[in-house]
């Protein structure tokens, strides 16, 4: 078994599609372990988001994902959960993301796109820990 992270953002959550996102994930197979909503603040992003540090993007992406709350999530299946994860989670961009895709059939916008997903077993890891401490 392995772990992913998954965040609902914001607009998912203002939206109402948090509970349409965990299903899909859980039709797949994929379980439930933790789950939390909350307020994410500006300290827990920059760890979230260290990479992004500096860059011009930055401000506007911490003011979008602290703006209402959030759901975040942590998911378990089998080998390299996180491909599944984002493969579900359609590209970036909803507007070249699949029909059947979260953004595909949810997204609207670049910048608001609903879900992020860890891109490897390692960043899963080191979000986990950021996120949910201990588990």
């Amino acid at each position: 078994m392995s772990r992913t992270f998954i965040i609902c953002k914001p607009d998912a959550v203002e939206r109402g599609y948090v509970g349409e996102i965990l299903n899909r994930f859980e039709r797949k197979g994929l379980k439930l372990v933790a789950g939390e909503l909350r307020v994410l603040d500006a300290e827990t992003l920059g760890k979230h988001y260290e990479e992004h540090v500096g860059k011009g993007f930055y401000d506007d992406l911490v003011g979008f994902m602290s703006r209402s709350p959030a759901f975040v999530a942590v998911l378990e299946g089998p080998e390299d959960t996180y491909a599944i994860v984002r493969t579900m989670m359609g590209p970036t961009n909803p507007a070249a993301a699949p029909p059947g895709t979260i953004r595909g059939d949810f997204g609207t916008e670049m910048t608001e796109n609903l879900v992020h997903g860890s891109d490897s077993n390692e960043s899963a890891e080191r979000e986990i820990g950021i996120f949910f401490p201990g588990l």
